[in-house]
């Protein structure tokens, strides 16, 4: 069971990695972003169903994680909405507003 869930929580890993160095769009690597902290609360909670002690913490911290997570997803999405506006786009490369 352990190996599943280790295997389970690569997959989402391998996905956001590879989106978020590969993506030129923002949007895609906020979603990619997304998808890594998904892919670490799946292995909180597999290494905290392996030592099954009586404390609680593999399974709080992904709900910190989540909130922290839709933080940045709205900052994250504020940001890109306000160069969609500004800039007519959300490509990375383009992305200098904090040059002086």
């Amino acid at each position: 069971m352990f190996e599943h869930g280790l295997v389970l929580g690569a997959y989402p890993l391998r996905v956001g990695f590879l989106g978020l160095i590969t993506s030129k769009n923002m949007v895609r690597a906020l979603m990619s972003l997304e998808s890594i902290f998904n892919a670490v609360n799946i292995n909180f909670i597999t290494f905290s169903n392996l030592f099954n002690n009586k404390q609680a913490g593999g399974e709080i911290f992904p709900i910190f994680v989540i909130a922290v997570a839709a933080a940045e997803a709205a900052t994250g999405l504020a940001t890109a909405l306000s160069l969609q506006r500004n800039r007519r786009s959300t490509r990375i490369d383009q992305f200098n507003l904090l040059k002086w």
